[in-house]
């Protein structure tokens, strides 16, 4: 069984770390407090841009990496989940591998007792 953290409070957590690591953070769209998906937009101060979206436990990064392929992706994306979160990075370099550092909103529980 795959139980979920609710996304409010995932979201408040990983701002929360990542603001302590002096990295900018922020939540560009606020989505259903227990149930929504999260996208994550990277950015850095040489132009530089990301999005991570969530593929089972693991982060993936999307094909996307100019503003226009960004704000589309985003666009489309909230048309499909109007209860989509999207939250942004500001980093040192996108290509820093975060998406190793954010964890899961997955908590897989043995069913077996």
């Amino acid at each position: 069984m795959a139980a979920r953290l609710k996304t409010g409070l995932w979201v408040r957590a990983v701002l929360r770390r990542i603001s302590s690591d002096g990295t900018s953070a922020m939540v560009l769209k606020k989505g259903d407090e227990d149930a929504g998906a999260v996208l994550i937009v990277l950015t850095d101060r040489s132009g530089g841009l990301g999005v991570l979206r969530e593929d089972g436990s693991d982060w993936v990064r999307v094909d996307a990496t100019d503003a226009e392929s960004v704000n589309a992706y985003l666009e489309r994306q909230k048309t499909y989940d109007p209860d989509l979160w999207i939250i942004e990075l500001e980093m040192r370099d996108v290509a820093q591998p975060v998406e190793r550092t954010l964890g899961s909103r997955r908590l897989d529980l043995d069913e077996e007792a």
